[in-house]
């Protein structure tokens, strides 16, 4: 039995979770057939993928000649904002060939840079043995964590108020529901003419026991914890608070990798390692002389693609493996003591694609026929 298009998307963002993709980047479902291409009137599914890095015009043609029903294209064919859809772009071709196709095409970018066992991690495992992890954490607000709903409620009232906001969508962490901080506090005021409280009486200061109820919110629930406070909330006036929350480090995702070797090598030693890993004969260098003098490495910092804006967020490594920099990115890391590998873009990422391919078709449980393009190659030749 074939997947859904829907349950297909749901595995790879299982590998590959968009929240962790950079904010400028394009993620995630970019072309959703009208219908199945192999049965009329069906729930759009599919039964075999291809994953390439990029979305060539030669790809495109060796996708709709294996008859494929997605196309994974790490890659996003589609970047910037399209002003119109004609034929002089190879993105705007490819699209209208693949939405002819009735194929669904997907892009998962920077949220498989960011993932664990995503791009990067396969990366830093051809650096060698050592201690790996991400180079720049990644800072993530889950959506139903956006804000922390604060309130004061007497100790009586306070469960029939948590879950009266838990019924209208807070109090969300994870795969748990209703979950909630109580601490006992005291509640003071002093209710004019026009108040009826509902706990001692007008005109005198009160003093009540009360329990500060906190719970995570999500921004659509904030219109329902409203009306929660207007028509559960004991108090003719509740006092309830609403503050915005940060993104926070998640463990394991982010940007980059740092490799801390378990036993320094020399910079040749490690080069090597790399066109082992890569499947390249050569690579660029750019090595200062301490390390051409046979100084031994043991901080490594990697990142796929390419990796200026990630290398100057992260001083202080003995090398920085990417598969490309500008010219004068490289100058200014060997000014600071450290060399430079350069592998091109994308044969910095292209070697990862089988491992996608297995680990999506593992996910899959042998529903998906998932295929690596074969005409998917690195643009730049040495001549």
């Amino acid at each position: 039995m074939p997947l859904s298009l829907v349950r297909t998307v749901g595995l790879l963002e299982r590998i590959a979770p968009l929240a962790y993709a950079e904010d400028w980047d394009n993620v995630g479902l970019l072309l959703e057939p009208l219908g199945d291409r192999r049965a009329e009137n069906e729930a759009v599914s599919v039964r075999r993928a291809l994953v390439t890095i990029d979305l060539t015009e030669a790809v495109l043609d060796e996708a709709l000649a294996r008859d494929v029903d997605l196309i994974v294209a790490y890659h996003p064919p589609v970047f910037r904002p399209l002003k119109r859809l004609g034929t002089r772009g190879s993105a705007e071709r490819a699209l209208q060939r693949l939405a002819r196709a009735d194929t669904a095409l997907y892009s998962p970018h920077t949220a498989l840079d960011a993932a664990p066992g995503g791009v990067n991690d396969w990366l830093a495992a051809g650096v060698g043995a050592g201690e790996i992890r991400p180079l720049v954490d990644a800072n993530v607000l889950e959506p139903a964590a956006a804000f922390k709903l604060v309130t004061f409620v007497p100790a009586e009232h306070v469960d029939a108020v948590a879950s009266a906001l838990s019924r209208a969508g807070a109090g969300v962490i994870g795969e748990y529901r209703e979950c909630s901080s109580r601490t006992p506090a005291v509640g003071t005021f002093l209710g004019g003419d026009a108040t009826n409280p509902a706990v001692g009486a007008r005109g005198k200061l009160e003093h009540v026991d009360e329990i500060r109820l906190e719970m995570v919110c999500p921004k659509h629930a904030l219109g329902p914890a409203a009306r929660v406070m207007r028509d559960v909330h004991p108090y003719e006036e509740p006092a309830w608070d609403v503050y915005p929350l940060a993104a926070r480090p998640a463990a394991g995702f982010g940007l980059g990798r740092s490799v801390t070797l378990e036993t320094p090598v020399t910079l040749p030693v490690l080069v090597e390692r790399l066109k082992t890993h890569l499947g390249r004969a050569s690579l660029r260098v750019a090595a200062t002389e301490a390390q051409r003098s046979g100084a031994l490495v043991r901080r490594v910092a990697v990142c796929a693609g390419s990796g200026g804006g990630v290398f100057e967020r992260a001083p202080g490594f003995d090398v920085y493996v990417t598969g490309e920099l500008s010219h004068h990115a490289v100058l200014a890391t060997l000014g600071s003591g450290g060399s430079v590998v350069l592998a091109e873009h994308s044969s910095s990422e292209r070697g990862y694609l089988p491992e996608y391919a297995r680990r999506l078709s593992e996910l899959a449980e042998g529903a998906l026929d998932v295929i690596v393009a074969e005409r998917d190659r690195e643009p730049l030749e040495q001549w």
